[in-house]
């Protein structure tokens, strides 16, 4: 069974950079991000995900790499 996407079910439009707690739950234990088939998002968001979890690790707000 697919899943259901995370953003389009919470009708998010644009994903925040800001909005760490979102962005923590499509990362893994390491702090690399989650793949499409892994996390059920859809193609558009995944984008999205990638480029606010890059600005967030630039900004400070996640860690590169979790020890």
């Amino acid at each position: 069974m697919k899943k259901q996407c995370y953003f389009s079910q919470h009708n998010i439009k644009f994903i925040d950079y800001k909005d760490t707690e979102i962005l923590r739950k499509f990362l893994n234990p390491h702090g690399r991000i989650l793949g499409r088939k892994r996390s059920g998002i859809g193609a558009k968001y995944q984008r999205q995900l990638a480029v606010a979890v890059k600005r967030a690790r630039f900004m400070g707000l996640l860690p590169y790499v979790a020890s």
